[in-house]
């Protein structure tokens, strides 16, 4: 891919939201492996490594997806509005780039759920007849901007 990347990167709270978020989740999921070796440590039922290698791998990884891995998500994502069309890049791993036409783009809105709101963030989706794109984590006026931008491009009605 020897074209440049996209310019605009998000939010720069975004990193802060995904961690809050991916450390609500590390809980959910932490908890009850935690919760269950010391249990079986006090039963006495397994060896300590069976019990405590899989717990301290469950432990490492929801680690890495609080700390280092939003912000490597937050290196990777950008998007760029142009003429005609939308490009959305992410991904660190597998980086994925889509190019949306903006002839395609039916329909154009924001959206924000209450962590969003809570770090002042929002996302734009992108709807065409194959699906949806988003571009997340973007403060509300930049959001609403880039939405009106694409509408208007798009020569969508006003009310969106």
């Amino acid at each position: 891919m020897n074209d440049p990347a996209p310019r605009e990167q998000l939010d720069p709270r975004a990193r802060t939201l995904w961690r809050v978020t991916g450390l609500l989740q590390a809980l959910f999921i932490t908890a009850p492996v935690v919760a269950g070796a010391i249990l079986l440590l006090w039963l006495d039922r397994l060896p300590r490594l069976l019990v405590i290698g899989p717990a301290a791998l469950v432990v490492a990884a929801m680690a890495f997806g609080v700390w280092p891995y939003p912000d490597l998500l937050w290196r990777q994502w950008r998007y760029q509005i142009g003429e005609t069309e939308v490009q959305v890049q992410h991904g660190w791993w597998t980086v994925t780039r889509t190019i949306i036409p903006i002839a395609r783009i039916q329909h154009v809105d924001t959206r924000h759920d209450p962590f969003q709101r809570a770090f002042g963030l929002a996302t734009v989706v992108l709807y065409t007849a194959a699906g949806s794109n988003e571009i997340p984590a973007l403060a509300h006026a930049v959001a609403a901007a880039v939405r009106d931008r694409i509408a208007a491009l798009a020569h969508l009605a006003d009310d969106v």
